[in-house]
């Protein structure tokens, strides 16, 4: 097997990938042709999502129309939420696709995005730097932390191999008393002269009836 020659010819059909793209502009929603073959269903928490995104952005990306056809090839739910909201128009790129072929976009255009994997560290990175009042904005982040990992509590190992191997003693209850700097002084001296390799088993002897010299 020629694995060079393989990989040249691949690189010339890349080279040779037809740009469809045939313009753009601003389109009048009331023109918009929904596809009839749309096969997505767009939720509560998507809708709410896109919308908080648009208050706090505004447009950054065209819907795609078919121009051969006049169907929508992408961009259904921004152009429900713009007639929602009252918007008279939209950006618009345009495209010249046969039936098959708008069909294959229409089909693939959302999985192929999804079939991304995430790289937690760089998400986890970019979230730190969004600040935003906007509340769908914040449940929309939120949940694709939660849905990426991002909220995963460690395992008791990693936990072990990051702050050391617990014991007995990490999870008896710590006493804590304010008092004057004179208390604390007589305090000092008294665990001085208690038995006891530390603070615990010192405070164990005075509090267990051990009789002060």
């Amino acid at each position: 097997m020629d694995v060079v020659a393989i990989v040249r010819e691949n690189e010339v059909d890349l080279a040779e990938i037809k740009n469809r793209i045939i313009g753009s502009g601003v389109e009048p929603l009331d023109s918009i042709l929904f596809n009839p073959r749309n096969w997505r269903i767009h939720p509560l928490s998507q809708q709410d999502a896109l919308k908080g995104v648009l208050e706090e952005v505004g447009w950054v990306q065209e819907v795609i129309v078919n121009k051969r056809t006049g169907h929508l090839v992408d961009g259904h739910l921004r152009c429900q939420l713009a007639a929602r909201e009252g918007a008279k128009t939209i950006p618009v790129k345009y495209v010249d696709l046969s039936e098959d072929e708008e069909a294959l976009v229409l089909a693939t255009l959302d999985p192929i995005a999804a079939m991304a994997a995430t790289d937690k560290q760089k998400l986890d990175e970019l979230f730190q730097d969004i600040q935003s009042d906007n509340e769908n904005v914040q449940k929309m982040i939120s949940e694709i932390a939660e849905n990426n990992g991002l909220f995963d509590l460690p395992s008791l190992d990693e936990l072990g191999d990051k702050y050391g191997e617990t014991s007995e003693r990490d999870f008896w209850p710590v006493v804590r008393v304010q008092v004057s700097p004179e208390t604390m002084t007589k305090f000092k001296a008294v665990m001085d002269s208690l038995p006891g390799d530390d603070e615990a088993e010192k405070f164990d002897a005075l509090v267990s009836g051990y009789e002060l010299s």
